[in-house]
């Protein structure tokens, strides 16, 4: 059973009638989209294809170019004028059931004035629209199907487009390691040193705080601080504090042994 219905008038965009229909079929499956051309089987009785479609749906688009209202039949009046022409049955159909009925205006479409349309028609005149351009179709199909997707439930369920967007913000968030989500380790490779005396490279995980040039003893907490002055004089060792903040912080500096030639 389709759940949206795609009126048309011959002879006033129905180009622009086939790319919203077959972009909503694609969105949410061709069996849920009716429209004549694609929808209705080699074979088929046409009126009865037609009348049990628009009796079925839950909405009908009333797609409305700048001619809909121009077009004319066979004796020269307006097509919309004649009690059997398909266009006004569709959309009086609509408007008796009650259901969503919504003016898709294309291009340069504007509203259509009560004053020109038949009786049983001129309730479309108050339904609010939405706008197609050719120009901005991209954007403009896809605010029509996501308004579609919000009022009809049925389509909200089956909906191509979002669960794509769902499956890739999953996929995104599996990538994201564990051990990155709840804080950020950071490596001494990782930070950008300037360390005066050329005491070499600094290797590993730094898990404590490491001060660079320090003007005294700083500490912030349980865990290791090490520091890298500016050294003077003997540079031949490092200088790091310890502990914690519930106490006395202490320095130490040790100094690098080294062999001289004479004890080999």
């Amino acid at each position: 059973m389709p759940d949206v219905f795609v009126n048309y008038r011959t002879g006033d965009e129905e180009s622009a009638a086939t790319m919203i229909a077959r972009e909503l079929a694609r969105r949410f499956g061709s069996e849920r989209i009716f429209f004549a051309s694609d929808s209705i089987k080699l074979g088929h009785r046409f009126p009865v294809e037609l009348i049990r479609a628009v009796e079925e749906c839950e909405a009908l688009l009333a797609v409305i170019g700048p001619r809909w209202a121009e077009v004319r039949g066979a004796d020269g009046r307006p097509a919309f004028e004649a009690e059997q022409d398909w266009t006004r049955r569709e959309i009086r159909s609509a408007l008796e059931r009650g259901i969503l009925v919504v003016p898709v205006l294309v291009g340069k479409a504007t509203r259509i004035d009560h004053a020109v349309l038949p009786d049983d028609l001129r309730e479309l005149a108050d339904c609010q629209y939405s706008r197609f351009d050719h120009r901005n179709a991209g954007s403009d199909l896809a605010s029509l199907g996501d308004d579609l997707a919000r009022l009809l439930p049925e389509l909200g369920a089956v909906d191509r487009d979002a669960r794509a967007a769902r499956e890739r913000g999953e996929a995104k968030s599996r990538k994201k390691s564990p051990r990155d989500a709840g804080h950020t380790r950071m490596r001494t490779r990782d930070v950008e040193q300037r360390v005066r005396g050329g005491i070499g490279n600094l290797n590993g995980d730094l898990s404590g705080t490491f001060v660079n040039e320090p003007q005294g003893p700083v500490n912030t907490g349980p865990g290791h601080q090490y520091n890298a002055p500016h050294f003077q004089g003997d540079n031949s060792g490092v200088q790091f504090t310890a502990g914690d903040n519930s106490g006395t912080v202490h320095q130490r500096f040790e100094h690098d042994r080294r062999r001289s030639d004479d004890d080999r």
